[in-house]
């Protein structure tokens, strides 16, 4: 291809981009466009998950590595004078195809009826309510942690993650009618992810692959972490964006489970959450809470601290920023700040 035919293309797919940024923006702010991506979801979630559950990796991991792979080749081409223009061409064209099919099968998602609003009482979070909840949480913790099993240096450890995966299928089915709606296609497809190395060093501990409806999992995590996070990506599957909607899903899969080891993961995620939340305005009650921890989970809890201190770096502050951008940039509050999920576990422990 001369130039001049080059640069028409760029132009071309430039102004595709733009159009499908405003043509997507226009869909957001329609309720009847919400509902057919709605609707569109229920029916490719079944699809993609019998296509890619029976392979034994994670399909979408992989395509994400050809995809950079591909990216990577174009971009460093740009600084070679006579493939520089060609390369910036199909950039353009990857971009163009990957925002499209992304928005498609997941990003509208984002704009679906809030959770919050489903409730019958969509009062602010209170600190006392959550205090009380908190103690309340305390003791179902220390309650299940005497049940479940531990290495030899007194962690908690998972017996058959398996068992705990079909349990979360089996609790997807039980969700309340009035909270969900959606689906469940009883298919089990979530697995480790290929990039857990990496992730250790992230803070992302599982992600949803929205081009294979996969859910994915750092396998590397302590198991505190893994059934609660397991549950909470089976609920993007589901068909639920947001990420505090998606903990609150995962967190009435998981508790009210007679799995114990996926009911102490969530139990604990939430006595945590509450925790975050109190912390700001009571530092002594939450101090207080964390000295009543029984022996057993002040051992998972300093685990789960030395993972963390062991993988932090610039990596996971980097992270840490771009889910933040990403997460406000979907209509969701920034990585820092877990409210709404306080807010939606206090309205419906009232309900």
């Amino acid at each position: 291809m001369n130039t001049k035919t080059i640069y028409k293309k760029k132009r071309f797919w430039a102004g595709v981009l733009l159009a499908q940024f405003l043509l997507f923006y226009v869909f957001s702010k329609s309720g009847i466009m919400i509902s057919f991506f709605e609707n569109f979801f229920e029916l490719q979630k079944g699809i993609h998950q019998m296509l890619f559950s029976w392979v034994p990796f994670s399909v979408g991991d992989l395509l994400y590595i050809i995809l950079g792979a591909f990216l990577l080749y174009y971009i460093v081409t740009l600084f070679r004078k006579n493939r520089r223009h060609q390369s910036l061409l199909r950039i353009l064209m990857i971009i163009n195809a990957f925002y499209f099919i992304y928005q498609i099968f997941w990003g509208m998602l984002y704009f679906q009826t809030p959770i919050i609003k489903k409730l019958t009482s969509q009062k602010e979070p209170d600190i006392e309510k959550a205090k009380k909840l908190a103690i309340i949480y305390l003791e179902k913790c220390k309650a299940t942690r005497q049940a479940v099993h531990e290495d030899r240096n007194g962690i908690f450890i998972i017996t058959n993650l398996t068992f705990i995966q079909k349990e979360i299928l089996h609790q997807q089915a039980k969700l309340p009618s009035y909270i969900s709606g959606k689906k469940a296609p009883q298919i089990l497809d979530i697995k480790p992810s290929l990039f857990k190395n990496v992730m250790n060093f992230t803070g992302i501990l599982g992600y949803y692959n929205p081009f294979t409806a996969e859910a994915q999992y750092n396998s590397e995590l302590p198991h505190t972490f893994i059934p609660f996070t397991t549950a909470h990506e089976s609920s993007h599957q589901l068909g639920f964006a947001r990420e505090q909607e998606a903990n609150f899903v995962g967190y009435l899969i998981g508790a009210h489970s007679n799995n114990l080891e996926l009911r102490y993961s969530t139990e604990f995620f939430t006595l945590k959450s509450l925790l975050r939340f109190i912390v700001e305005e009571d530092p002594e009650f939450v101090k207080n809470v964390l000295h009543h921890y029984s022996p057993g989970m002040k051992r998972d809890r300093a685990y789960e601290k030395s993972f963390i201190f062991r993988h932090q770096g610039w990596l996971d502050d980097f992270f840490g920023l771009t889910n933040n951008l990403f997460l406000k940039s979907n209509q969701q509050e920034g990585s820092v700040t877990y409210s709404y999920f306080i807010d939606l576990l206090l309205n419906y422990e009232k309900a």
